[in-house]
């Protein structure tokens, strides 16, 4: 168990990953430091909370999870890119500068820097790897320069991890929330062809995931956050369909996402078939690993998790 002693500093505390993130690190022996745009009473698993703006303190504290950025399902028009790419690499940056403030022997040790499976593009059926090449288009272009932004915290002495997020699957998720509304109702369905792959993962697995690479002190560089069955679109339908017990006959072709959700369309027919292979091979033991298990504990009667590595 990590020493009470270690202070880990979460940018994104008090969102949906940053709660079960400040969860479980709380109960795993770490001192939660939490930062914010606003002033906040520490409360709950975080024991301090601390003002996020641009040059953060980060003193005493002994790792940095960094899970800062605008969420991208939405409309990619100018504003929106301008957002997505401030919450990023601005967000980065300030992490530089704020770890510039403190001598080298003061500074944490280790940061785990979001980033997302988008870096690889849409590659058809390729099985991804940390070490596979990454891809084109917009959303590859700028997890690649989030990615580049951390490097330069690399610089500065401490280890770096870059976090490549699935679709992460969780009760609180607003994103879950709002994929489950047409399928509660019977209107699901595959998106465009349903042949495209989709990288997902639990809220458990990505943050005991995220703990692991911490603890271990050797992981540096990408890491794949996803479970290591992806599931084809038509197949996550179909078993999100029949946990709800409702049909899923309704299907949204490509042409139409993109009349809906314009470039965003894009990144929902991409096809990443991503395997962790890094949380597999340091003994990550998820405890929903395959697509059955994830919808039993989410929408299903919670049949009880397999841990498997």
């Amino acid at each position: 168990m990590t020493p009470r002693t270690e202070s880990l500093g979460i940018i994104g505390a008090s969102g949906f990953l940053g709660r079960e993130l400040s969860r479980q690190a709380s109960a795993a022996g770490w001192s939660v430091c939490g930062y914010s745009r606003k002033p906040r009473q520490p409360g709950g698993p975080v024991a301090e909370w601390r003002i996020w703006n641009e040059v953060p303190d980060f003193a005493g504290v002994s790792a940095i999870v960094n899970l800062a950025g605008e969420p991208i399902n939405q409309r990619w028009n100018s504003d929106a890119k301008r957002r997505f790419y401030d919450s990023r690499i601005g967000a980065t940056g300030r992490i530089v500068r704020g770890l510039s403030m403190l001598g080298r022997t003061e500074r944490p040790h280790v940061l785990v820097n979001a980033s997302a499976v988008g870096i690889y593009g849409d590659r058809d059926d390729e099985i991804l790897e940390e070490g596979s090449p990454t891809g084109t288009g917009y959303l590859a272009e700028l997890c690649q320069a989030w990615e580049d932004a951390a490097d330069g915290i690399g610089r500065l002495g401490l280890r770096v991890i870059k976090w490549r997020t699935g679709i992460v699957l969780g009760k609180d998720g607003e994103a879950f929330k709002r994929m489950l509304i047409p399928f509660r109702l019977g209107l699901g369905g595959r998106l465009g062809s349903g042949a495209q792959w989709m990288p997902w993962i639990h809220i458990t697995d990505l943050v005991g995931g995220i703990l692991h690479a911490l603890n271990l002190g050797s992981t540096v560089g990408p890491v794949n956050g996803t479970a290591p069955e992806p599931a084809k679109n038509d197949e996550f339908t179909e078993k999100l369909a029949k946990a709800l017990n409702r049909p899923a006959a309704i299907a949204v072709p490509e042409f139409a996402l993109k009349w809906m959700l314009g470039d965003f369309a894009s990144a929902l027919v991409a096809s990443q078939r991503v395997i962790p292979r890094l949380m597999l091979d340091t003994g990550y033991k998820f405890r929903y690993p395959t697509l059955d298990t994830a919808l039993a504990d989410l929408v299903g009667e919670g049949k009880s998790p397999v841990a498997v590595s």
